[in-house]
């Protein structure tokens, strides 16, 4: 599985874009024998558990140009290294606590050439700003999640959807969000895509 699979997905992108979804694997591999930021087992499916995990978020909105997203507890980039290729014109603020992960971060980033990408060594609760929209790919229990980015959302926001929260979670999370029911919409990734990686993946999606 390799950038075809992204191709099969997104078929629009430009020549810019496949060249960078393409460098991903090496990228990675190479890190990975340095500093160990994806498993062993999930580095041969870079593409599906990672990065068409992440490009998942654009199935459910395409980020206007200017918009600012945050993603916490980036680990390894994702998903904010997919969506930054994707999203050329987006600005993407990539924290994590653990320090190695972020010199990861920053290697592909740099590789890459994406001057839409920030990346910190930070907690997210000692960040000043506020942002149109926060990603994450399930660092903790929902509501946690809400605690820690409690008021580093902006009200309102030019996107088809309203600025919020928009985080890639799988599994039965049934009771974690029941607080919220009212306020959540739920997508399921294997609406999106196939792959049986997919099968109990979903996003949550609540307005900030």
């Amino acid at each position: 599985m390799s950038v075809e699979l992204i191709t099969s997905y997104f078929p629009d992108l430009n020549a810019d874009q496949k060249r960078r979804f393409a460098l991903l694997g090496e990228l990675y591999r190479d890190w990975n024998e340095k500093i160990n930021v994806v498993s062993r087992k999930d580095i041969d499916a870079l593409y599906v558990h990672h990065v068409l995990h992440s490009l998942a978020i654009a199935k459910v909105i395409d980020f206007l140009p200017g918009t600012h997203v945050m993603d916490v507890g980036t680990g390894g980039g994702f998903p904010g290294i997919p969506l930054a290729i994707l999203f050329p014109e987006v600005k993407f603020y990539l924290i994590d606590s653990i320090a190695k992960k972020i010199k990861v971060v920053n290697g592909v980033a740099s590789s890459l050439g994406l001057s839409n990408v920030i990346a910190e060594q930070k907690r997210v609760e000692t960040v000043p700003e506020s942002f149109d929209f926060i990603v994450s790919r399930a660092v903790t229990a929902f509501p946690d999640f809400l605690k820690l980015i409690k008021n580093k959302i902006r009200r309102g926001g030019e996107n088809e959807l309203p600025n919020g929260v928009l985080y890639l979670k799988g599994g039965d999370f049934e009771e974690e969000i029941k607080p919220y029911r009212s306020r959540v919409r739920i997508y399921s990734i294997r609406d999106f895509f196939a792959e049986d990686f997919f099968e109990t993946k979903k996003i949550i999606y609540m307005q900030g």
